[in-house]
């Protein structure tokens, strides 16, 4: 069935791309609770729920968290932030599938979002003050698309070859991996 027949959700979730350039604009509240309760009712192994999300949402405030990734990330022009915190008894599969719920409940709402790695644990977990055992590893860049800057960077990226999706028959196998 061609993708425009598909139904909205499927349609949605084939649809989200990362966006890495924001307008200025603030993300309204009830958009930020809609995205968090989208990370709150994700599912987790045993139903641990190990994780907390610390939204950051003033210039500032980001700032101080992006200083944690790296140069030029998202998190650099992005009006909010959600930082993913596991505890101890979490796991990075769940972190995962919390974090994709967000973006796409971002999505659904013409929110743009893009997953940012926190590559220096110790200043992520000074910035967010998190207790012994608590990590955040990755943290959510959020805000209305600029659609005139993201088209920018996308051409770029395909002219570099950095674009598109490889064929399902490279990445598909039964039975077992062959070459």
């Amino acid at each position: 069935m061609p993708l425009r027949e598909q139904p909205d959700c499927y349609r949605h979730v084939v649809g989200l791309r990362a966006v890495r350039r924001f307008q200025a604009a603030a993300i309204p509240d009830d958009d930020v609770v809609a995205i968090l309760e989208a990370g709150r009712w994700t599912g987790s192994a045993r139903n641990r729920q190990a994780w907390a999300f610390v939204v950051m949402s003033g210039p500032d405030e980001v700032a101080r968290l992006a200083e944690a990734g790296l140069p030029g990330s998202p998190l650099t022009r992005a009006p909010l932030a959600i930082a993913l915190v596991q505890l101890p008894n979490g796991n990075d599969f769940d972190m995962g599938r919390a974090a994709q719920n967000m973006m796409l409940a971002a999505g659904a709402r013409g929110i743009g979002s893009c997953p940012v790695t926190l590559r220096n644990q110790q200043l992520a977990a000074d910035v967010l003050q998190l207790p012994e055992g608590y990590m955040a590893r990755r943290a959510i860049a959020f805000g209305f698309p600029d659609d005139q800057a993201e088209a920018v960077d996308r051409a770029e990226r395909r002219a570099g070859g950095g674009a598109g999706r490889r064929p399902l028959e490279r990445l598909v196998h039964y039975g077992r991996l062959r070459d």
